[in-house]
C-alpha cells in the first residue's frame, strides 16, 4: 500500500491553549508526525480547506511554509518509495527527517552564551544572559520554537517588557536585536523558513531612540584637574579617567590593562580589547605627570601602571572581568563626589571621558583622524558618533534668524 504525507492540526494543545501544526506521514493506515514547530487557535485552522485562515496575522506566510514542507515530504516519500518499498510510516518519517533541525529558541541561546563563555568575552556574556532570562521570564518554559516568535509574540514580549519590568524603548530595542540575532542563525541552520522571518519591512521595526550623548567642556575640565580637597581614592579615579580622556576616551577595560611595557619612544602601544586593533598614540604632557605618580609601584617591566589588575589571575577570564568591573563601580561613584566638588551639574562617568573627548573636538578634527582615535573599523559610525557634539552651523543658522 502506499504512503502519503498531509498536512494537519493536531488537537494536543500547548500550555497556552493554541493547537500545533504538522506533517502527517501515513503508511499501511499507520501515522506519524512530524511537527512543524507552529501553533495557532483552532479557530483559525479550515479543515475543509487544509490552510489557515486569514484571521491569523500571519496566515499567508504560514500557508507558504505549509505548502513547501508538504512539497518537500511528498517528494521524499517519492525518492524513498523506490528504494524502500517495506518501510513504515515511523521508518520514512526518520529518513525524511534525520538531517533536520529542530533545536529551539533557548537551546540555540545556550549555545550563543557557550560560544561567549569559551571566547572569554564576560562582558557580552554577562549582558546577553540578562536578556535571555527577560525573555525566559516572559515564555515561562523552555519550549519555544521559532516558529512562535511571530509578530504577534514579538509585540507582546514588547508591552511585558515595558509594563512589568518598567525597561527603556533601548533596553526592549536591545532584546529584539538578540531575538533578530539567534533567528538569523535558526534560518541557517534550517530550523525555520525565512518566509517566517518576523523583522523588517511591514512587520517588527527595531528602532532605536535617539540618545543625547553629553560629554563636559574645557572649563569642566579644567575644574576637575584644578581640585585639590580630593581623597587619595578620588585623585586616583581622576587619573584613571584623565588618561582615558587624554587618550580619545580610551575605554576603561584598555587603561586598566596598560603595562609599563607599552610605554617607550614617548608612545603608548597598545592592542584594544574590544576588536584587538593595534594603536600607537603619542603621550601628552600631561599624562606623563599622571605616570610618575604611580612609578613607584612598578615591581617590573610587564607590570600594569594602574593597581586594579595587579592581585588578578591573569588565566582566570572570569576574576580578571569581576576585579575590573568592581573597578568601574568604584571609579563610577568616585567621579560623582568629584563632580559635586567641581560643581559641574553634569553626569559623569568613565565612559563620559569618551563623550568629553568628541565635545572638545567638535568639528575641528577630520572624521578620518577621530575615525583613527576612536579606534572605529567604520567612518559611518564616527560620523554618527560625532554629529552628537557638532552644533555650530545649527547654531548660526539660528542666529541668522533671530538676533535682529
Amino acid at each position: 500500500m502506499s504512503s502519503n504525507a498531509k498536512i494537519v492540526l493536531r488537537k494536543k494543545p500547548n500550555s497556552k491553549g493554541l493547537y500545533p501544526l504538522a506533517v502527517r506521514i501515513t503508511k499501511n493506515r499507520r501515522s506519524t508526525y512530524q511537527y512543524i514547530g507552529h501553533y495557532i487557535d483552532i479557530e483559525d485552522w479550515d479543515e475543509k480547506n487544509i490552510r489557515v485562515r486569514k484571521s491569523n496575522s500571519n496566515a499567508d506566510s504560514l500557508n507558504k511554509l505549509l505548502s513547501q514542507e508538504l512539497s518537500n515530504a511528498n517528494k521524499a516519500l517519492i525518492d524513498l518509495q523506490s528504494e524502500h518499498k517495506d518501510a513504515s510510516a515511523n521508518q520514512i518519517k526518520k529518513e525524511i527527517y534525520a538531517s533536520g533541525n529542530s533545536a529551539t529558541f533557548f537551546e540555540l541561546a545556550q549555545e550563543h552564551l557557550d560560544e561567549l563563555k569559551v571566547a572569554e568575552k564576560l562582558n557580552r556574556l554577562s549582558t546577553d544572559s540578562a536578556l535571555v532570562s527577560y525573555i525566559l521570564k516572559f515564555n515561562k518554559s523552555k519550549l519555544l520554537s521559532f516558529q512562535e516568535i511571530d509578530e504577534r509574540f514579538l509585540k507582546k514580549l514588547m508591552i511585558y517588557l515595558k509594563v512589568e519590568h518598567s525597561l527603556a524603548e533601548t533596553s526592549i530595542m536591545n532584546i529584539l536585536v538578540f531575538i533578530r540575532l539567534l533567528f538569523n542563525r535558526a534560518i541557517k541552520l534550517k530550523i525555520v523558513s525565512r518566509e517566517l522571518y518576523p523583522f523588517g519591512g511591514d512587520k517588527i521595526k527595531i528602532k532605536f531612540p535617539e540618545t543625547s550623548k553629553v560629554g563636559l567642556n574645557i572649563i569642566e575640565v579644567r575644574a576637575i584637574e584644578a581640585l585639590e580637597n580630593l581623597t587619595l581614592s578620588e585623585i586616583h579615579t581622576r587619573n584613571v579617567w584623565l588618561f582615558s580622556f587624554n587618550f580619545a576616551g580610551m575605554r576603561v577595560t584598555d587603561v586598566l590593562w596598560t603595562k609599563w611595557s607599552d610605554i617607550y619612544d614617548k608612545r603608548l602601544h597598545y592592542r584594544m580589547n574590544k576588536n584587538s586593533k593595534l594603536l600607537s598614540l603619542k603621550i601628552p604632557d600631561k599624562v606623563f605627570k599622571i605616570l610618575d605618580y604611580y612609578k613607584e609601584d612598578k615591581r617590573y617591566a610587564t607590570d600594569f601602571v594602574f593597581p586594579e589588575l595587579k592581585k588578578a589571575n591573569l588565566d582566570d577570564a572570569k576574576d580578571v572581568y569581576n576585579k575590573r568591573k568592581t573597578a568601574t563601580k568604584k571609579f563610577n561613584d568616585n567621579l560623582k563626589s568629584i563632580a559635586k566638588k567641581a560643581k559641574i551639574d553634569k553626569k559623569i562617568t568613565m565612559h563620559i571621558a569618551r563623550h568629553t573627548f568628541g565635545n572638545i573636538a567638535g568639528d575641528t578634527i577630520h572624521p578620518f583622524m577621530l575615525q583613527k582615535l576612536y579606534r572605529h573599523s567604520d567612518l559611518k559610525t564616527t560620523l554618527n558618533y560625532q554629529a552628537n557634539f557638532i552644533h555650530k552651523e545649527a547654531d548660526d543658522a539660528l542666529d541668522s534668524v533671530v538676533n535682529f
